[in-house]
């Protein structure tokens, strides 16, 4: 084998494979030095270089560390020990006990190198502890579902003390503010929405409204698209939880008479932290506030897992790995595009690479990225980031969204001199989006040199696979919805929402992505030219065999994924 030199400051499992050859110096130390970075394992930060397959690592490790290899898909989850190890230790440092006996406690960990978690573990429980490898990714899904197993698991293990509230913003309040917050510090209110918060996140939450009435006030989540109330408080408690939020998220408490935009970051351990973007809005009794939660996981899951079709995935990579254009994602509010785009962003952020985000307000954080926060008050908007950008020699430019000609031009025009530009706008599909930006006064033959590909988005919800339900829908009503006579075969069987425990009797659990991927071909760049509207491109999309999205909809219902009644309701034909 040919001599490693290997790096003073490598350690751990990155030491071990460079010294084996796996990794070359320079890989481990940037990889590494990422990870430190973002309070991040190695081993999480490895896997998204897609260099290694998670068995390929914990194979690795339990071989050089001479450790045993388990597979933690033939543990039972109800028979790991409870109780034993303090909940913070273990989301601290990625670690999980697996069985005990009698003072020996078998500890699952994916980095064996990382001594001092079960020293930490030895010192709190007084159990000699032996390590197990087990993959990285196993591990991670058993440790979600064992920190957040039970209500009363989470109550127990994040205190008061615990929820770490950071801003996004580095302006102080000001002393009347300070006072008042003193004031609404009691603990009933901080620990009642410390439990609507955490209970949201528990719940797959995408958003919590705070909703004043004239004699009641409710609170609901809005989980796979719709929205359930989920308890109404005293009516008495509607200023406190209204100005309790508004100080975690550095709001004027003192305004009431016009909206506010804030956000606040709920840090539950060094490796799990949750943000949310707090909008309040003045209305006839109260101000209704509605926090919206940003989960940084749903960015890096991968963009595999995100409901393209294998041909539409393969049309939107190779459109964003060019050296240069432009890809732009559109959809209404809600439909996932923040999510596509980082997933796209994902792929590009490699060390070599310098990429810069603009957005309002930047909604998932990523390490590697250099993102900027909107603040009109401060003179800084979309147009001023990008000019700023243009002067910081980038190679990726993504800008939150196109609002205006000024945003959208400079957008076209980096995209013209070398820069990958990702954007997203606010029109119904994908060949309005063209028609859209020669609307805003864009030239039309900027938009037919620059924009690459276009994906318009929807987001359904998935039928539970627990309790879905075959369902004979007549010919006629297919061939209405959308559907082809060559579908109705008998190929394939529709399925209908149920109800069970598992989904809350909804019939549907989690989303699915409805996407419509039209490439920008030189038949549509001569349309575009003309300046033919949405209609024609729209036409020309469909010759050169793009889905429109109630057609890709309509896949989903071949598939078994969602009903037809979900697919007509969040599509238009």
């Amino acid at each position: 084998m040919v001599a490693v030199t290997v790096g003073a400051n490598l350690t751990g499992l990155c030491r071990a494979m460079v010294v084996q050859g796996l990794l070359t110096p320079e890989e481990g130390e940037n990889i590494q030095n990422q990870s430190k970075g973002s309070g991040e394992n190695f081993i999480a930060h490895l896997l998204r270089t897609r260099r290694f397959r998670a068995d390929q690592i914990a194979a690795f490790a339990s071989i050089n560390f001479g450790i045993p290899l388990f597979n933690l898909d033939a543990i039972d989850p109800s028979l790991i020990p409870k109780g034993v190890v303090d909940p913070k230790l273990l989301a601290k440092h990625r670690v999980l006990p697996i069985a005990q006996r009698g003072n020996r406690l078998f500890i699952a960990i994916s980095d064996p190198s990382n001594v001092k978690a079960l020293d930490d573990i030895k010192f709190q429980t007084s159990l000699a502890t032996d390590p197990i490898v087990v993959e990285d990714d196993k591990l991670g899904r058993l440790l979600e579902g064992f920190g957040e197993a039970t209500e009363e698991n989470i109550l127990k293990t994040i205190e008061t003390e615990d929820l770490n509230l950071e801003f996004s913003d580095d302006e102080t309040q000001n002393a009347a503010d300070t006072a008042a917050a003193a004031d609404i510090d009691d603990a009933p209110v901080v620990r009642y929405l410390q439990k609507i918060l955490l209970d949201a996140i528990n719940s797959g939450a995408s958003d919590i409204h705070f909703e004043p009435y004239e004699k009641s006030y409710r609170i609901r989540y809005r989980m796979d698209g719709m929205l359930y109330e989920v308890a109404q408080p005293p009516l008495a408690i509607k200023e406190k939880i209204a100005s309790r939020i508004k100080v975690i998220s550095k709001l004027d408490i003192s305004e009431k008479r016009v909206p506010q935009d804030g956000r606040m970051k709920l840090v539950l351990s060094r490796n799990k932290a949750i943000d949310f973007r707090v909008s309040t809005l003045p209305t006839l009794y109260g101000e209704k506030i509605v926090m919206r939660i940003l989960d940084s996981n749903a960015a890096t899951m991968g963009i595999e897992k995100l409901g393209y079709e294998p041909d539409q995935l393969k049309l939107l990579v190779e459109a964003v790995e060019r050296p240069y254009g432009m890809v732009l994602v559109t959809g209404p509010t809600g439909s996932g595009k923040t999510v596509s785009l980082y997933s796209c962003l994902n792929i590009l952020n490699k060390p070599g690479v310098n990429i810069s985000t603009v957005e309002d307000p930047v909604e998932i954080q990523l390490a590697g990225i250099n993102q900027v926060n909107v603040n009109e008050k401060a003179g800084l908007d979309f147009a001023s980031a990008m000019k700023a950008f243009l002067r910081q020699d980038p190679d990726i430019i993504m800008v939150g969204e196109i609002r205006d000609h000024e945003t959208g031009d400079i957008a076209i025009k980096a995209a013209q001199t070398g820069h990958m530009v990702l954007s997203t706008l606010h029109t119904n599909d994908a060949p309005a989006t063209l028609t859209r930006l020669i609307n805003m006064g864009i030239p039309s033959y900027n938009v037919a040199a620059s924009v690459n590909l276009i994906t318009a988005q929807r987001l359904g919800r998935r039928l539970c696979s627990q309790c879905r339900k075959p369902v004979d829908i007549p010919p006629e009503a297919l061939l209405n919805a959308g559907f082809s006579e060559a579908d109705l075969d008998g190929s394939w069987q529709a399925y209908t929402a149920g109800g069970c425990p598992t989904c809350k009797d909804t019939g549907y659990k989690g989303r699915v992505g409805i996407y419509q991927v039209m490439p920008v071909s030189e038949e549509i760049n001569r349309i575009i030219l003309k300046n033919g509207n949405a209609i024609e491109i729209a036409e020309q999309a469909q010759r050169e065999g793009v889905l429109n999205l109630r057609q890709a909809g309509l896949l989903k219902v071949k598939q078994g994924l969602t009903s037809l009644e979900e697919v007509l309701a969040v599509t238009n034909e």
